[in-house]
């Protein structure tokens, strides 16, 4: 039987495992094996990227959401969320003070909000790009119609996150309600890309019911479906849901799956999440030091960035957004990683493809 070590070396040369080999390297987790990944992780961002960490400037703009997901701190029952909405002023002031802070990407992220109908969010988005033509716009509002993202790509948006959340339909189900379904969200991922978008993907770690199986079929899911970007964080529970007790994803497996992932394709766009932030003080370096290329600040303003809490004890709450920039900076030159102000497309665009967003 091959070693998990040569698996590693494997991985990073061939850039795909078997399901079995897979399964494998996921059940032999150690400290010595880990590092082995991580230090082929890092060889082969180095070949594509260098040394940059691409910032995000994150804009949480409403905390309203019609769905029930049973992990997530701003799901429809829960009554003792502080729901905001941020105005279209709002949310251009954010980018404003983002792009005087070096930020060429924004993206907007909220709960699936009915009160943001197509016309105010191609508003928004056009608004964005009026503003500053010479940033990146990315979205992040869930399940939408065909024709909605559609519109939405016209007017300006060139990105969209929409995290699968788990390739495995019994898991799906486990942790969404009946009205929510795995076919319906990958129909939209789909949809996405067909469209034009650079496409973002993902799943949590160590969310209840997760089991190596589940993890495998997301891995080769995303070796399939080949998104440009891919979010995995650890699973952190929320006190007013349903997994208020459940136990939170580790670091050790999360990162373990960033360094495999940066091996599946090494062109990937890996954040280092705020959520991996949150469960240890240096879970961001440890993540891009795994691997992860991306960095996402938080440019929302500091009044309500206490009321977007999907989990529990979410990091900078408080910071202001230079605050909060600066200290990436500084944490990612601590680690011999260099912040890139630039927009940070996806290294296997065509020259087509970059002409068109």
């Amino acid at each position: 039987m091959i070693s998990p070590f040569a698996l590693v070396d494997k991985l990073a040369a061939e850039n795909a495992l078997s399901r079995g080999e897979m399964t494998l390297l996921l059940e032999s987790l150690t400290p010595e094996l880990a590092e082995r990944l991580f230090e082929r992780a890092r060889e082969a961002r180095h070949a594509v990227y260098g040394k940059d960490v691409f910032m995000r400037g994150l804009i949480e703009f409403t905390n309203y959401c019609r769905n029930d997901c049973l992990y997530c701190g701003i799901r429809k029952s829960n009554p003792d969320a502080d729901r905001y909405r941020l105005s279209l002023e709002e949310i251009l002031s954010c980018c404003d003070q983002g792009h005087e802070l070096g930020f060429r990407t924004f993206v907007l992220q909220g709960g699936e909000d009915p009160h943001y109908t197509d016309e105010r969010m191609v508003g928004i988005v056009r608004a964005i790009r009026s503003a500053h033509p010479d940033c990146a716009i990315t979205l992040s509002l869930g399940e939408r119609s065909v024709e909605s993202y559609r519109r939405l790509y016209d007017a300006g948006a060139e990105r969209y996150l929409l995290r699968h959340e788990t390739r495995n339909e019994a898991h799906y189900a486990s942790l969404h309600p009946e009205s929510m379904s795995l076919r319906n969200r990958l129909e939209c991922l789909r949809n996405l890309r067909e469209i034009g978008y650079q496409v973002g993907c993902g799943f949590m770690v160590g969310s209840p019911d997760q089991t190596v199986e589940c993890l495998v079929d997301d891995l080769m899911f995303i070796k399939e479906f080949k998104p440009h970007m891919v979010g995995i964080g650890p699973f952190i529970p929320h006190k007013d849901t349903p997994f208020a007790d459940r136990p939170a994803g580790s670091l050790e497996l999360t990162v373990f799956l960033l360094g495999i992932l940066r091996l599946l394709d090494p062109r990937l766009l890996l954040p280092a999440t705020t959520a991996l932030g949150t469960i240890s003080p240096t879970g961001r370096e440890t993540g891009v030091l795994a691997g992860a290329n991306v960095i996402m600040p938080n440019l929302s303003p500091v009044g309500v960035r206490n009321k977007y809490l999907l989990y529990d004890n979410k990091i900078c709450t408080g910071d202001e957004a230079a605050e909060c920039r600066f200290c990436i900076q500084r944490r990612m030159f601590s680690i011999g990683y260099d912040i890139a102000v630039t927009r940070g497309d996806y290294a296997g665009l065509t020259g087509d493809e970059r002409q068109a967003v």
